[in-house]
């Protein structure tokens, strides 16, 4: 992900490095461990605080976003519409490049109904497209300017620890959303998201849940499902699901970040 996340198609993201306190035993310079030291790669990591994770969370999208050059990833979009009994599944690969900012698919396979393949999955795909193309990351990302946050815990989901963070859009924006976050409690990455768009993309839409699960690869974070429930005119109840597999990550030199800064301060 990039820095930005994009709602609700698959939200590109986010996120440095991380300050953990450590406890340090000051011994004497000939003093001896009575036993031998624990090296257990079991050991627990240590929790980082709430406030620091979403720093942390925050650092590393600019950090992201500077050496993320583009990705490819092998991709299953299903729809279906429970009131007509109508299905669709399309399986393609995605193209991201960064610079210039281009959303790519190729070798796409479809099976199912026609109906849905034209008016729900080809329109999300192409909403996808117009946001990394033409949006404005600064609109959407998710930071203090945006939006409002709320800590609310620790919870356990899936067998990891993680903070939840509340949060709030300032202004009823497409792009923006209302919701949680979930941010590992040992490293600070994004695992997952859930919540309502703050504003409907269109006429047809009544309203939209979503959630989304993240996980890491090579060092960025990016999205590995998606599950959306819709209300919208017309067509009644509208189910999508996305997974995300295969990613191949490709990586700014050194000399491209500092170009790209050097680019991004003009």
């Amino acid at each position: 992900m990039l820095r930005r996340l994009l709602i609700p198609a698959f939200l590109f993201l986010l996120l440095g490095s991380v300050a953990s306190a450590q406890e340090f035993v000051r011994m004497d310079a000939d003093a001896r461990p009575s036993t031998m030291p624990d090296f257990s790669l079991n050991k627990p990591l240590p929790v980082i605080a709430p406030e620091i994770a979403l720093q942390s969370f925050l650092r590393h999208t600019a950090e992201q976003n500077e050496k993320l050059v583009g990705y490819s990833d092998e991709t299953t979009v299903t729809a279906e519409l429970p009131d007509t009994k109508q299905r669709g599944e399309y399986q393609l690969e995605r193209i991201y490049t960064a610079q210039p900012k281009s959303l790519a698919f190729s070798n796409a396979h479809f099976t199912g109904d026609g109906f849905v393949k034209t008016n729900i999955i080809t329109r999300l795909l192409q909403s996808e497209v117009d946001h990394v193309e033409k949006a404005d990351p600064e609109d959407t990302a998710i930071d203090f300017k945006n939006y409002k946050f709320y800590y609310k815990g620790m919870e356990n989901i899936g067998g990891r620890e993680l903070h939840v963070f509340q949060v709030k859009p300032r202004r009823k924006n497409a792009g923006l959303f209302k919701g949680k976050f979930y941010l590992d409690v040992h490293t600070a990455s994004l695992r997952r998201m859930e919540g309502t768009l703050a504003k409907s993309p269109s006429f047809f839409v009544k309203s939209l849940e979503f959630t989304q699960e993240f996980d890491d690869v090579d060092g960025f974070t990016f999205p590995t499902t998606l599950r959306s429930s819709a209300k919208a005119r017309i067509i009644g109840r509208t189910l999508v699901g996305v997974v995300h597999r295969a990613y191949k990550v490709r990586t700014a030199s050194p000399t491209e970040s500092v170009a790209g800064n050097q680019q991004a301060m003009k």
